[in-house]
C-alpha cells in the first residue's frame, strides 16, 4: 500500500516559512512604524492584511511575528525532542533504576497539567523567545520520551542486542549504531508534532499576555492585540490565528504522513 505525501501541506508550509524569514526583502513595509491616518484600515491595495489600532502594517508586522513564532516552535521542539530521546532510550535499555527514575520524573511532570505549569513557569520568568523556547521544552518533553521508552524496551529485546551484549559491545555504540537509527521515525513524528504545539502554546500564552511583550511580536501577540477590536477590525486578529491554523495543520498532516510510513515499515519487518 503505498501512501501519498502531503504536497499541498508541505507547498503550504514552505510557503509560509519562506514569506516569514524573506518576506520582508520584498515587503519593505515597517511592522513597527505608526500611521494616525490608516488606523484600523481593512485589508486593501495599500495595507494587504489591514492594520491595527495603531496604524501599523498587519503583513508586515505578520511576516515579522512569524519569524519569532517559527523560532520559538522549532527551537522548543527540537530540545524537547531530543530530550525524550535521549532519557526515553536510557530508560527502556538499560531499565533499572533508570526506568525507575524515569517512571517518577515523568509521572511527577504529568500530575500537573502541562498548560498550567507552563502558566505558572512564565509568571515568574520575563517572556522572551530564548525563555519561552526553554520553557515550552521543560514543559513538553514527556510525551515523546515515553513513546521513545516503549519502542526502545521492545528493540532491547530483540536477539540481535542480544547477541550484542555478549560480545560486550559498549552500550554507546549499541545506542548510537542500532538504537537511534530504528528510533529516528518516532522522533521525528514527535518533533513535528511538538513544532505545531509549541506554536500553540506561545499563541496561548501571548493572547493572555503572558508571551512575547512589545515592541518584539509573534502571531499569538498579534493575535491578542485585536481582541479588543473584534466586533470592529476582524482582520486584525483573523490573520495571524489563520497562519497559526495553516502551520498548525500542515505539520500534523506532515505527522500523519510520516506515522503511516513508520507503520508501513513496521509491517513490512
Amino acid at each position: 500500500m503505498k501512501v501519498k505525501a502531503p504536497k499541498i501541506s508541505i507547498a503550504i508550509l514552505v510557503f509560509i516559512v519562506l514569506l516569514s524569514f524573506f518576506g520582508s526583502y520584498f515587503y519593505t513595509v515597517s511592522p513597527y512604524e505608526f500611521n494616525k491616518d490608516a488606523i484600523l484600515q481593512a485589508p486593501s491595495f495599500a495595507h494587504p492584511l489591514g492594520t491595527d489600532r495603531l496604524g501599523r502594517d498587519l503583513l508586515a508586522r505578520v511576516i515579522k511575528g512569524g519569524q519569532v513564532s517559527i523560532i520559538i516552535g522549532v527551537g522548543s521542539a527540537l530540545i524537547s525532542s531530543i530530550i525524550g530521546l535521549i532519557y526515553g532510550v536510557f530508560a527502556g535499555y538499560l531499565k533499572g533504576w533508570w526506568d525507575k527514575a524515569f517512571v517518577l520524573v515523568v509521572d511527577l511532570f504529568l500530575t500537573f497539567p502541562t498548560f498550567f505549569l507552563l502558566l505558572t513557569l512564565v509568571s515568574y520568568i520575563p517572556a522572551s523567545a530564548a525563555v519561552l523556547i526553554i520553557v515550552i521544552a521543560f514543559t513538553g518533553w514527556m510525551g515523546t520520551a515515553r513513546l521513545i521508552r516503549a519502542q526502545a524496551y521492545q528493540i532491547s529485546n530483540q536477539p540481535f542486542i542480544k547477541v550484542l551484549k555478549i560480545a560486550k559491545v559498549s552500550n554507546f555504540k549499541i545506542v548510537f549504531k542500532y538504537f537511534l537509527p530504528l528510533l529516528a521515525p518516532i522522533f521525528f513524528i514527535s518533533f513535528s508534532f511538538g513544532v505545531s504545539g509549541a506554536i500553540l502554546a506561545e499563541s496561548g500564552l501571548s493572547y493572555l499576555g503572558l508571551g512575547i511583550t512589545p515592541p518584539n511580536m509573534s502571531w499569538g501577540s498579534i493575535l491578542s492585540s485585536g481582541k479588543s477590536v473584534m466586533e470592529i477590525a476582524w482582520w486584525v486578529s483573523f490573520f495571524p490565528g489563520f497562519f497559526i491554523f495553516l502551520v498548525t495543520f500542515s505539520l500534523i498532516q506532515i505527522s500523519d504522513y510520516l506515522q503511516q510510513l513508520s507503520n508501513l515499515k513496521e509491517s513490512a519487518m
